[in-house]
C-alpha cells in the first residue's frame, strides 16, 4: 500500500514507519521538525527510515495551508496515519500557541485534505489525557469524555470531535485511537522514563510525583504500532452497512467513524517503573518528592475490551521487557 504517515520523525511515527517498510509499503513521511526536543533525535531517526528505498521524507509543517493538500494529490495514499502534534501536558502551560497551531488547524488542514483526496482509511492519534477528570477506571471509549483538564487534552477531543464530523459529510472511514504513556527505544526526551535514565545516570535527583504512587498503564512502542498495523486493516462500515462488535463499540450510527483505546489495561505504580529502571541500571535513584502538577491525573488504565475484538490482542511487554530494551537503546545512542 501506499501510506501517508504525519509525525514520522516523532517517535511513534517512526516506529510505525519503519513496521511498514519491513511490511513492503512505500512511506511517505512528513514531519515538521519543530524545536520541542532535541532535533537531532528526529534527524537521527528520519536517518534510519531514509536506510529504506520505500521511504520518502517530506519536511514541512502540518498547518502551512495547502501543503498536505498538494502532498495528497501528488502520492495518492491509500492510508493516512495522522501522528503529528505538539505532545505534552505541562508544556500546554507553557506555550498554548503551538497546540492550537498543530493540533487544531494542523488537524483541520488534514481533515481538508483527505476531504479532496479520498482514503480507505484515516487513522487519528488522540490520547488518554481526553479522559480528563474522569474517576472511573478503567477508562472505557464509551465513557463521557467532557472535563479536560489541560489544553493539550482539549485539543485532542477537539480533533475526535473535527475528524467525527468530516467522516459524517464526507463517508471518510475514520478511527481515533487514545494512547497510554507509551516508552521504549527511540522514545521522546521529555517523558519520565527518559529524563529518569539520564538523571540517574548523571548521578543528579529524580522528581518523583505523588510519592511514586501514580499509575499509568505503561505501552510499549512496538505493542502500540502493531495495534496501529491492525486497525489500518479495520476500517469502521458505513453507518447501515456493518454490525458493532459488542456493546463496547463505539462505533458511529451517523459515520464509518470509531473511538479505540490503545493499551495494556495494566497499570503500574511510578515507584514500580523506578525500581525496574534502577534493576537495568545497576544504580539507585535519589528521589525529590514532589505533588502532582496542574493537569495530571493519579491514575490512568485502559479498557481493552474494544482493541481485543476488533484485532484479536492487546499490548503485553511488561516493564521488566520494555525498560532494560530502552536502557539497552539508550546506552548505545548516547554512549554511557
Amino acid at each position: 500500500m501506499r501510506i501517508l504517515v504525519t509525525g514520522s520523525a516523532g517517535f511513534i511515527g517512526f516506529h510505525l514507519s519503519r513496521l511498514l517498510l519491513a511490511e513492503g509499503h512505500a512511506v511517505t513521511g512528513l514531519d515538521g521538525f519543530s524545536d520541542y526536543y532535541d532535533i537531532g533525535l528526529k534527524r537521527a531517526r528520519h536517518a534510519e527510515l531514509a536506510r529504506h528505498p520505500g521511504f520518502e521524507a517530506i519536511e514541512g509543517r502540518i498547518e502551512t495551508p495547502g501543503l498536505l493538500r498538494a502532498l495528497m494529490a501528488r502520492t495518492a495514499p491509500e492510508i493516512v496515519v495522522h501522528l503529528a502534534a505538539q505532545a505534552g501536558v505541562r508544556y500546554s502551560l507553557e506555550n498554548p500557541q503551538a497546540y492550537a497551531d498543530a493540533n487544531l488547524m494542523g488537524s483541520f488542514q488534514l481533515l481538508e485534505a483527505v476531504r479532496a483526496h479520498p482514503v480507505r482509511h484515516l487513522l487519528l492519534a488522540s490520547t488518554s489525557s481526553a479522559y480528563g477528570g474522569n474517576t472511573e477506571l478503567p477508562f472505557r471509549e464509551t465513557d463521557q469524555a467532557v472535563s479536560p483538564l489541560t489544553l493539550y487534552a482539549a485539543s485532542k477531543l477537539a480533533m475526535e470531535a473535527m475528524a467525527h464530523s468530516y467522516s459524517h459529510l464526507f463517508a471518510i472511514p475514520t478511527t481515533a485511537f487514545r494512547f497510554f504513556t507509551v516508552y521504549g527505544p527511540w522514545g521522546r526526551p521529555d517523558m519520565a522514563l527518559f529524563l529518569f535514565t539520564g538523571k540517574i545516570l548523571a548521578g543528579e535527583p529524580i522528581e518523583v510525583f505523588s510519592g511514586g504512587s501514580a499509575e499509568r498503564d505503561f505501552t510499549y512502542v512496538t505493542d502500540l504500532v502493531d495495534a496501529i498495523r491492525r486497525l489500518a486493516d479495520v476500517p469502521p462500515p458505513l453507518p447501515g452497512t456493518g454490525t458493532p462488535v459488542g456493546a463496547c463499540d463505539t462505533l458511529s450510527s451517523s459515520a464509518p467513524y470509531r473511538l479505540v483505546n490503545i493499551g495494556g489495561g495494566r497499570p503500574v505504580r511510578l515507584d514500580a517503573m523506578i525500581a525496574a529502571l534502577e534493576a537495568a541500571l545497576g544504580r539507585r535513584a535519589e528521589r525529590i518528592l514532589k505533588p502532582l502538577p496542574p493537569g495530571d491525573v493519579a491514575r490512568t488504565h485502559a479498557s481493552t475490551e474494544l482493541l481485543q475484538a476488533l484485532i484479536g490482542r492487546v499490548p503485553e511487554t511488561p516493564i521488566g521487557t520494555g525498560i532494560p530494551a530502552f536502557v539497552d537503546w539508550y546506552r548505545g545512542y548516547y554512549g554511557v
